[in-house]
């Protein structure tokens, strides 16, 4: 049965972005698509009286079946698909000369392999419909050189290219295509491996930031409903860091 109300996938609503946009979507009225949602956002995603229908098993976008069933689902269940978000991701550090064919097909398959599979599957239903927005969430290391994660700030900047080139093809259906880069963001995995809870490191960390903190998930999510909410047709093809002005 075909919506009535904007319908978004969201494709991992369980770490990073995802949880927060989730429930902002579904206050602002979207049906959902969720991929991978915990226990705690389906259930204010309830509270909030949209529809929203779970896919397992897809935080894996570089799989060839994990964009086509979240597809598929909205499809099924509502008939169209409105807006599309997702984040891919894996960290490889270390100087180019020292690195290995392992570590270059890691980074390959998660940050390009995985958003190429993504842009390709959402934006096809939405250039059928003329309209529709995608938000891919890279890395602000794909806009600048970064020492000591040479591999990781390519194959980011690549896919912030993919974004670049996808969205010059569809910007005539209609269809808005952006993303944005981050770093400094305040969330468990960052923490853990930076080490950020010990105040020391946190204080160097911070150093490195223009704005002197780092971002919160929920500011993070308020900032990318614009490029999803339909708010804000005439924006596309760009790649926006969110970073407290580290990428300027």
């Amino acid at each position: 049965m075909a919506s009535e109300n904007p319908v978004a996938i969201v494709s991992n609503a369980s770490s990073y972005v995802g949880p927060a946009l989730a429930t902002k979507l579904a206050r602002a009225g979207f049906d959902l698509v969720l991929g991978d949602p915990t226990p705690e956002v389906l259930a204010e995603v309830e509270e909030s009286g949209v529809q929203s229908w779970v896919v397992d098993s897809v935080h894996n976008l570089a799989k060839p079946d994990a964009a086509p069933r979240l597809l598929d689902m909205a499809m099924d269940a509502y008939g169209r698909v409105d807006s599309a978000v997702f984040f891919t991701g894996e960290i490889v550090l270390g100087k180019v000369v020292d690195s290995t064919d392992a570590d270059f097909e890691k980074v390959v398959a998660g940050n390009l392999e995985a958003a190429y599979r993504a842009l390709r599957t959402f934006v096809r239903p939405m250039i059928d419909a003329n309209q529709g927005q995608i938000l891919a969430i890279t890395s602000a290391s794909g806009l600048r050189p970064t020492p000591g994660a040479p591999l990781y700030s390519a194959t980011r900047a690549a896919a912030n290219m993919l974004v670049k080139n996808l969205a010059g093809e569809v910007a005539r259906n209609g269809v808005q295509v952006n993303a944005v880069g981050t770093n400094f963001m305040d969330f468990p995995m960052f923490r853990e491996a930076m080490g950020a809870d010990d105040p020391e490191v946190m204080a160097k960390i911070e150093k490195n930031v223009p704005m002197g903190r780092l971002g919160t998930m929920d500011e993070f999510a308020n900032f990318c409903m614009a490029f999803l909410d339909g708010s804000a047709r005439f924006q596309t093809g760009q790649v926006v860091g969110f970073d407290g002005g580290w990428s300027n």
